[in-house]
C-alpha cells in the first residue's frame, strides 16, 4: 500500500493483493474480468485496472491502468443519478 500511495499517488481505498493471472486468481477478480473485456482481452495490461460496478453487481464499465480515478467521476455520478 505504501508504494501505491506513494509512487501512484493513489488516494483512494487499497484493499490487498490478489492474484489475478495465474490459477489461483481470486474469485472476485475472475468474475470482474470476465464479464468486462478491456482492450486486449480479459487479462488486464497492468495493475490499476480499474471497474465500475453498479449498486446489484453489475459491471458498468472497465478502465485502463492509466486511467485517473478524477476521470471516472462522471461515470459514477451518472450511476447514481447526481446531476453536475
Amino acid at each position: 500500500m505504501e508504494f501505491e500511495c506513494t509512487r501512484f499517488k493513489a488516494e483512494y481505498p487499497i484493499f490487498y493483493k490478489v492474484d489475478d493471472n495465474d490459477s489461483n486468481v481470486a474469485p472476485t477478480y475472475k468474475f470482474l474480468k470476465s464479464s468486462k473485456y478491456g482492450l486486449f482481452g480479459d487479462g488486464p495490461k497492468w495493475n490499476f485496472t480499474k471497474f465500475l460496478v453498479d449498486r446489484n453487481g453489475n459491471i458498468v464499465d472497465r478502465y485502463a491502468p492509466t486511467t485517473s480515478p478524477k476521470n471516472i467521476e462522471k461515470d459514477v455520478k451518472k450511476l447514481l443519478g447526481i446531476q453536475k
